[in-house]
Protein backbone atom coordinates (compact mmCIF):
# COMPACT_ATOMS: atom_id res chain seq x y z
CA UNK A 1 0.00 0.00 0.00
CA UNK A 2 1.11 3.13 -0.46
CA UNK A 3 1.01 6.07 1.51
CA UNK A 4 -1.47 7.86 -0.50
CA UNK A 5 -4.13 4.93 -0.10
CA UNK A 6 -3.13 4.53 3.61
CA UNK A 7 -3.57 8.40 4.17
CA UNK A 8 -7.16 8.21 2.26
CA UNK A 9 -8.17 5.35 4.30
CA UNK A 10 -7.38 7.08 7.53
CA UNK A 11 -9.51 9.82 6.53
CA UNK A 12 -12.27 7.79 5.19
CA UNK A 13 -12.50 6.02 8.95
CA UNK A 14 -12.28 9.19 10.47
CA UNK A 15 -15.08 11.03 8.55
CA UNK A 16 -17.11 7.33 8.92
CA UNK A 17 -16.78 7.69 13.08
CA UNK A 18 -17.75 11.21 12.65
CA UNK A 19 -20.70 10.26 11.01
CA UNK A 20 -21.68 7.79 13.49
CA UNK A 21 -21.05 10.05 16.75
CA UNK A 22 -23.34 12.54 14.57
CA UNK A 23 -25.93 10.09 13.72
CA UNK A 24 -26.07 9.24 17.32
CA UNK A 25 -26.14 13.13 18.87
CA UNK A 26 -29.40 13.32 16.39
CA UNK A 27 -31.29 10.62 17.33
CA UNK A 28 -30.71 11.31 21.13
CA UNK A 29 -31.87 15.43 20.50
CA UNK A 30 -34.94 13.84 18.53
CA UNK A 31 -36.11 11.45 21.47
CA UNK A 32 -35.05 8.71 19.24
CA UNK A 33 -33.01 7.04 20.99
CA UNK A 34 -34.01 6.40 25.06
CA UNK A 35 -30.79 6.43 27.66
CA UNK A 36 -31.91 3.81 30.35
CA UNK A 37 -34.26 1.52 30.27
CA UNK A 38 -36.83 2.34 32.99
CA UNK A 39 -37.12 6.16 33.57
CA UNK A 40 -38.32 6.94 37.14
CA UNK A 41 -39.26 10.50 36.97
CA UNK A 42 -41.96 11.44 34.43
CA UNK A 43 -42.53 15.15 33.76
CA UNK A 44 -46.70 15.57 33.57
CA UNK A 45 -46.30 19.42 32.76
CA UNK A 46 -44.79 22.49 32.29
CA UNK A 47 -45.78 26.01 32.20
CA UNK A 48 -43.93 29.30 31.85
CA UNK A 49 -43.79 32.14 34.31
CA UNK A 50 -41.57 34.47 32.65
CA UNK A 51 -38.26 33.96 30.77
CA UNK A 52 -36.35 31.90 33.01
CA UNK A 53 -38.65 30.51 35.44
CA UNK A 54 -41.57 27.75 35.22
CA UNK A 55 -43.73 25.33 36.89
CA UNK A 56 -43.45 21.65 36.50
CA UNK A 57 -45.12 18.78 37.60
CA UNK A 58 -43.30 15.54 38.03
CA UNK A 59 -44.55 11.79 38.80
CA UNK A 60 -42.04 9.99 41.00
CA UNK A 61 -43.09 6.50 41.63
CA UNK A 62 -46.22 7.50 43.38
CA UNK A 63 -46.23 10.74 44.20
CA UNK A 64 -46.54 13.88 41.75
CA UNK A 65 -44.76 16.75 42.84
CA UNK A 66 -45.04 20.43 41.70
CA UNK A 67 -41.80 21.88 41.36
CA UNK A 68 -40.57 25.90 40.57
CA UNK A 69 -37.65 26.24 38.08
CA UNK A 70 -35.41 28.85 38.31
CA UNK A 71 -32.13 29.35 36.58
CA UNK A 72 -30.51 28.89 39.82
CA UNK A 73 -33.00 26.48 41.79
CA UNK A 74 -35.87 24.32 41.53
CA UNK A 75 -37.78 24.31 45.01
CA UNK A 76 -40.61 21.75 45.74
CA UNK A 77 -43.73 23.44 46.11
CA UNK A 78 -46.30 21.18 46.84
CA UNK A 79 -47.02 17.08 46.58
CA UNK A 80 -49.74 16.12 45.13
CA UNK A 81 -50.83 12.24 45.94
CA UNK A 82 -50.41 9.62 43.25
CA UNK A 83 -52.91 9.92 39.57
CA UNK A 84 -55.73 7.58 39.03
CA UNK A 85 -54.96 4.42 37.63
CA UNK A 86 -57.02 5.24 34.21
CA UNK A 87 -55.94 8.69 33.99
CA UNK A 88 -53.57 9.44 30.92
CA UNK A 89 -50.20 10.81 32.23
CA UNK A 90 -49.29 13.87 30.03
CA UNK A 91 -50.30 17.22 29.61
CA UNK A 92 -53.03 16.81 27.48
CA UNK A 93 -54.70 14.58 30.45
CA UNK A 94 -57.67 16.47 31.48
CA UNK A 95 -57.32 14.65 35.38
CA UNK A 96 -54.17 16.51 35.83
CA UNK A 97 -55.36 19.79 34.38
CA UNK A 98 -57.78 20.85 37.51
CA UNK A 99 -55.99 19.28 40.66
CA UNK A 100 -52.73 21.11 38.88
CA UNK A 101 -54.55 24.90 38.61
CA UNK A 102 -55.70 24.16 42.66
CA UNK A 103 -52.26 23.13 43.59
CA UNK A 104 -50.91 26.20 41.96
CA UNK A 105 -53.66 28.46 43.00
CA UNK A 106 -52.88 27.65 46.37
CA UNK A 107 -49.24 27.92 46.39
CA UNK A 108 -49.42 31.32 44.86
CA UNK A 109 -52.23 32.57 48.10
CA UNK A 110 -49.32 31.24 50.38
CA UNK A 111 -47.03 33.68 49.01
Amino acid sequence: MTEESVLRLIISLIFIVGLILACAWIARRAGWAQTGGHRAVKVLGTQSLGARAHVTVVEIEDARLVLGVTASQITLLHTLGPSAPGAMAGPQAATDTPSFAAALGKVLKRR
